[in-house]
């Protein structure tokens, strides 16, 4: 049965049809040729992948950012951005790639965090003379760190199908988010000083005064987050209503950019892409029990054992697989299918998995941003109105420094790990 599933649905992904469709229908395909099960099963399992609490973060988290992205706060954060960073050479470049950060920490999606700096900062690039294609190549590198820097969806995802501590996850975000903005930052910096890409004048320390305070609000967002889920004030899934509740005194009450009238657009906007996501997890929890059930997991474990029972060597090859997987499958879906597959093998090899959830997350991420289907390219593209193809070139110097922040994530286990071991001694 399983070989059925998974014929079906690698036909159904070339046939270009939508994941969520193909994870139902191949799963369909796989009871209907076994025959001593009944249909009903398919929505039993549909409606039990979804009956979870953590679950309740997504709609949450993603009203959040609609509500902080339509309340001007894109904008002042790129504003704060450029008073730090507009006067170094490819300033506007490198405001792209801290204001993404700053945006991360708030919106927790990947495609968000691109359209929201992106309308503002690729025109401003191309108005300041840099090259539309490395203006476009940089938004959507940046906006990777949306679900690398937390609060990040895919990161409650994962914690959900490993069974992972939601809040370990976000923290263990951090450094690794610092880590690939500071290398995009030197790459920007680089690129750009080899191109002529000057920096703005003028910028004082007045300036930068005034932009923290019209942005200190937006700053303080995560704090409050990730304070309390630290702090032991609430849990992850609780931090996305007082998130919302933020967002929404923030945007209304406080900056009043959020009119009344825009409410029902932004609802209407976050149902959507929550009815999204919220589909596939439905699709692929069915499509990942007939995998339990076939035993998939322990075979897919006996597979690398019998390749190598070195955790570097696994390691290495998950890093291909998981590239290899964000080329082609959207990001939740992936992380619900894989996710429950490799994190107990990971685990029986000695890898924590919080590290493991962090390697995952960062390969995925990648994969937002490699073609054929990467939806950061797809944003960038549609903003700076320009072709894939002529982003796909601009975007190699980026590849290789990923690459390298792929291999020291992988390998330095306590850029992941450290941080929330040392917050979960203070709170013992």
């Amino acid at each position: 049965m399983a070989a059925v599933m998974l014929t079906g649905l690698f036909v159904l992904l070339l046939l270009s049809v939508p994941v969520a469709l193909s994870l139902g229908l191949a799963s369909t395909i796989a009871l209907v040729s076994d025959g001593n099960m009944p249909l009903i099963v398919l929505i039993q399992r549909m409606f039990a992948a979804l009956d979870s609490f953590p679950l309740m973060a997504i709609p949450f988290f993603i009203l959040a950012g609609a509500l902080m992205e339509t309340g001007g706060i894109s904008r002042r954060l790129v504003n704060f951005a450029n008073s730090l960073a507009g006067g170094m050479t490819g300033g506007l470049a490198i405001v792209t790639v801290v204001t993404a950060m700053f945006f991360s920490a708030i919106s927790g999606s990947s495609a968000a965090t691109t359209a929201a700096i992106g309308s503002i900062l690729i025109p401003a690039m191309v108005n300041k003379g840099y090259d539309i294609r490395f203006a476009g190549a940089t938004q959507a590198v940046s906006g990777e760190l949306g679900v690398i820097i937390p609060p990040s969806i895919p990161m409650i995802l994962f914690g959900i199908s490993a069974s992972v501590s939601i809040g370990d996850l976000f923290i263990a975000g951090f450094l690794p988010g610092v880590l690939i903005g500071g290398s995009l930052i030197f790459t920007c910096w680089f690129l750009s000083k080899r191109r002529g890409y000057k920096g703005e004048s003028g910028i004082t320390w007045a300036h930068r005064v005034k932009a923290f305070r019209e942005a200190f609000l937006a700053l303080l967002m995560p704090v409050i987050i990730l304070g309390g889920i630290y702090g032991g004030i609430f849990t992850p899934t609780e931090a996305a209503v007082v998130a919302v509740l933020y967002a929404f005194i923030v945007g209304v009450f406080v900056y009043k950019e959020v009119k009344w009238r825009e409410l029902a657009d932004v609802f209407a906007k976050s149902s959507i892409t929550t009815s999204i996501i919220m589909i596939i997890i439905s699709t692929a929890g069915m499509f990942g029990w007939i995998l339990t059930r076939e035993q998939i997991p322990q075979k897919v474990a006996a597979l690398f054992t019998s390749i190598s029972d070195s955790p570097i060597i696994f390691l290495a090859l998950i890093n291909i697989l998981l590239l290899f997987v964000g080329m082609f499958f959207e990001t939740s879906a992936a992380i619900i299918i894989l996710a429950p597959l490799l994190t107990p093998v990971a685990m029986t090899l000695g890898i924590d998995p919080v590290h493991f959830g962090m390697i995952m997350i960062v390969n995925l991420a990648i994969g937002m941003v490699t073609p054929p289907v990467g939806v950061n390219l797809f944003v960038a593209c549609q903003i700076a109105n320009i072709r894939l193809e002529q982003l796909s070139k601009a975007l190699l110097p980026f590849f290789l420094v990923l690459a390298i922040d792929i291999l020291i994530i992988t390998y330095v286990p306590a850029l992941s790990t450290w941080l929330p071991e040392l917050l979960g001694q203070w709170t013992r």
